[in-house]
């Protein structure tokens, strides 16, 4: 008989008067007997409406009947069928629109929470795991994935346990793509995702740092050494900016660019190799995903105020919810409804060569309305004419999106892109215009989640092994 609370078990979490001022994971995990009391909330329906909306399809509520009973390694064996990266989903999947949006729970009080129990059962196994998964037997066939994120990691694993010879090619001197260094380690501890590449390690694939495709090595290479097929989850890493003046003042990063340096460079540190602005006042421009962790990673730099600035409201903030109000307990500043229109910085015209000549020192703005509703059903907003007023910063970081590196496309003969950089492919497949190249994730979609950027892998594996078993 399952538990009919309403209400899912709080996570626990970090004091946020504690945790802005570290970088320790935010939400410390379910404790044993949390977790088997969430997992009795589950209703084990017949229909399993929670699989359907997960994009690469885990039979979830067959692992937590198995958690239920305490079967922890036989609840990680089912979620691993399907997921090869169980403690990253875990902690940044979105959730509350995914498989938990589908939770019959969640008719007439709040879903079991499933991205929670998924995390205790990846936690429980990588801290248990005594022996290493079996290598499959080889099937005699090779496979190129390039990039090493989440669609490449997983179409990597997919194709790894059904006997492919797998070489990931990352341009990074460390694997994990945007796992590493786009999100932050209170978020995403990097020791979790060094674990689960070590996971596919271990089922055989091999993984080469600081090879860029397109520069050290093209597709066409890639089939002259033998590979039979190549698929592209090279990410979207190019950063987005507005276009305004004032965006090549110094003290304007990306986001990607601020995070990187922080995340996988430790500018974070006493003496960093890698140097990045501390302190003062930073405004973060967005209400992604993105922009909560470039603010909530300012704060922990010492920054004495951050502020998010985003055109739209609180209720159309794309974000996760757990997100915001994470970043509004720690003190982060919501300036909604405001448009930068120029960033500002300091000029000496008597002395050319002070150093402080270039620096960012405000930022103008202008207030927003929200109009008529845009072709995606939100409604546009319109700017307030005669409401411009400077916002005092030192630092701007732009995290407005992210398009795919043209990089691989413009080295690869035959590869179809979009209008957006996007590289064209069949949907259910992940094909490509070009025989033997598949392609999935960011580097297809422009920036998304990690999950969906998973289900892409999971696709193209599927379809790479059918094509070569045919040929």
């Amino acid at each position: 008989m399952a538990d009919m609370n309403p209400k899912k078990h709080p996570m626990p979490t970090q004091d946020p008067a504690v945790r802005a001022h570290n970088f320790e994971e935010v939400a410390m995990g379910y404790p044993e007997e949390t977790a088997l009391a969430e997992a009795a909330r589950c209703l084990n329906c017949k229909n399993m409406p929670c699989v359907a909306g997960c994009p690469v399809n885990v039979h979830i509520p067959a692992f937590i009947e198995k958690l239920r009973a305490g079967d922890f390694e036989g609840a990680y064996q089912i979620i691993s069928e399907s997921s090869s990266l169980p403690a990253v989903c875990g902690r940044v999947c979105p959730q509350e629109t995914q498989c938990e949006a589908k939770c019959v729970r969640g008719i007439k009080g709040e879903p079991v929470g499933i991205g929670r129990l998924e995390r205790f059962v990846a936690d429980w196994h990588n801290a248990h795991a005594a022996a290493a998964p079996e290598k499959p037997r080889p099937n005699g066939h090779r496979v190129a994935v390039v990039g090493s994120g989440p669609s490449g990691l997983t179409c990597a694993g997919d194709l790894a346990r059904l006997g492919y010879a797998v070489t990931v090619f990352e341009a990074l001197h460390t694997a994990g793509g945007v796992l590493v260094y786009g999100i932050p380690e209170f978020r995403l501890p990097k020791a979790i995702v060094r674990q689960e590449v070590e996971n596919l390690r271990a089922l055989g694939v091999e993984i080469d740092t600081n090879i860029v495709i397109g520069k050290t090595l093209t597709v066409d290479e890639l089939f002259e050494q033998g590979f039979e097929a190549v698929f592209i989850g090279s990410g979207a890493g190019l950063p987005n900016f507005m276009g305004i003046p004032g965006e090549s003042l110094k003290g304007v990063y990306s986001a990607n660019e601020f995070l990187t340096r922080s995340n996988l460079m430790k500018a974070y540190r006493e003496d960093p190799a890698t140097p990045i602005m501390k302190g003062g006042r930073v405004a973060v421009v967005g209400g992604g995903n993105v922009a909560m962790d470039a603010a909530r990673t300012a704060l922990r730099l010492g920054a004495e105020q951050v502020s998010i600035v985003y055109r739209r409201s609180l209720e159309e903030l794309p974000a996760r919810k757990e997100e915001v109000e994470h970043a509004m307990e720690e003190g982060i500043e919501f300036k909604l409804l405001n448009n930068p229109v120029e960033v500002l910085g300091y000029q000496n015209p008597d002395d050319p060569r002070d150093p402080k000549n270039g620096f960012v020192t405000g930022m103008r703005c202008i207030r927003m309305e929200l109009g008529e509703p845009d072709e995606r059903g939100r409604r546009r907003p319109v700017p307030i004419p005669g409401s411009e007023f400077t916002l005092p910063v030192d630092t701007v970081v732009m995290a407005i999106g992210t398009s795919p590196n043209p990089l691989i496309k413009s080295t690869t003969a035959g590869l179809e892109v979009n209008r957006w950089g996007g590289i064209v492919v069949e949907e259910s497949t992940g094909a490509t215009s070009r025989k033997g190249v598949y392609a999935g994730g960011d580097a297809v979609t422009g920036a998304a989640t990690v999950i969906s950027a998973m289900g892409a892998g999971k696709a193209a594996a599927k379809a790479i092994d059918a094509a070569l078993q045919e040929a």
